[in-house]
């Protein structure tokens, strides 16, 4: 068993141009005053507050980044790709909206966004032994993904061959992480082709069980396809190794479902919400996430249709501190032991002495 490390919070829906969410040192400083004590930092342009170029290439650069960090008590918990692995693979019918992920002088051009997206996770593996992490987390992308319900028939062997292709664009990228020695945690997550279980044990047949492709574990995507999210602790757990702690709700009605009627995230059965506030049984998460030996963060990731982030923030860092479990180093019943030999042992089972 481990015990959880955390509260930690994942920069990406708080940065913006009023402070102090406009530069590195204030936003730190809030995160700190709220009780935080990692950040996950996203890496998606300028207004990230990193720079992957530099940091693959200058410790002194991720050391200046770990500094600003320190001064204020916080680490970087994972670095995040989750725009740039959107963009590993993305199916022509996203091509236009995705574009705006990616670079001006790559955009309408997929072939060059998905090289320029492929290094740029190269940079991260680098970045991110630089600063000494074990974990990253990313998204897949998805070819296969506006076929999704099997209407019309889908044609046998599509699905394999997106698969095979995700692979096969992945699996340099994931060597380049074993390089490093760091985990490729992909958030399973709709609009992925890694969305689920099945998908995921897909994917790693298609990258013969790749050591560094591995999991972020977000509950809150389970509510809203109505998967089992602690039933997919116990079957993953080994390949889980970063953890966004999310709230979500599911509330069906004669109207509308799973699918969600194409309605914004306020009238949807499903969306997400502050923690505390929905549906999912995070005691039961933490604990077997502690049981199972998770060496990871505990990362809020905030997002709620109904809350300011700010307050789902405040929330946050209490609400996570208190569902770490800190592990026990004895049995509960120690008190109650007594030494014993083989001998004593044979005679308890009726087998006579050794």
């Amino acid at each position: 068993m481990k015990t959880i490390r955390g509260p930690g919070i994942f920069l990406a829906q708080f940065i913006g141009p009023k402070p102090p969410f406009d530069r590195l040192e204030t936003i730190a400083a809030w995160a700190a005053g709220l009780g935080y004590v990692g950040v996950q930092m996203p890496t998606g342009g300028p207004e990230s507050f990193f720079d992957l170029e530099q940091a693959a290439d200058s410790q002194t650069y991720c050391d200046d980044v770990a500094g600003v960090l320190a001064e204020h008590g916080l680490v970087v918990t994972e670095l995040s790709t989750h725009l740039q692995g959107q963009l590993v693979a993305v199916h022509p019918a996203y091509d236009e909206l995705f574009d705006a992920f990616a670079p001006k002088a790559v955009r309408g051009k997929p072939a060059e966004r998905q090289a320029w997206a492929t290094r740029q996770l190269k940079l991260a593996a680098a970045a991110s032994r630089r600063l000494g992490l074990s974990a990253h987390a990313t998204f897949s992308g998805a070819l296969a993904w506006p076929y999704i319900y099997p209407w019309p028939q889908r044609p046998p062997g599509l699905v394999e061959e997106a698969f095979t292709e995700l692979g096969r664009r992945w699996r340099p990228i994931l060597d380049a992480f074993e390089e490093q020695g760091v985990d490729v945690c992909y958030e399973i997550h709709p609009g992925e082709d890694l969305h689920d279980g099945a998908t995921f044990e897909r994917f790693l047949d298609e990258v013969d069980a790749h050591p560094r492709a591995n999991i972020l574990y977000d509950p809150s995507h389970f509510v809203l396809q109505q998967l089992d999210y602690l039933d997919y602790i116990d079957r993953y757990h080994e390949r889980i190794r970063a953890f966004h702690v999310k709230d979500a709700e599911f509330r069906p009605t004669g109207r509308s479902g799973v699918y969600g009627g194409y309605q914004g995230w306020v009238e949807r059965p499903g969306r997400f919400r502050s923690l505390g506030d929905g549906q999912i049984d995070f005691g039961a998460i933490f604990s077997k996430l502690a049981a199972y030996g998770y060496p990871g963060w505990a990362v809020l990731e905030w997002e709620c249709a109904l809350k300011h982030p700010e307050d789902g923030a405040r929330e946050g860092a209490p609400f996570i501190r208190d569902h770490i479990i800190r592990v026990t180093e004895r049995a509960f019943d120690d008190f109650a032991g007594a030494a014993v030999d083989r001998g004593q042992i044979r005679r308890l089972l009726g087998l006579g002495e050794p």
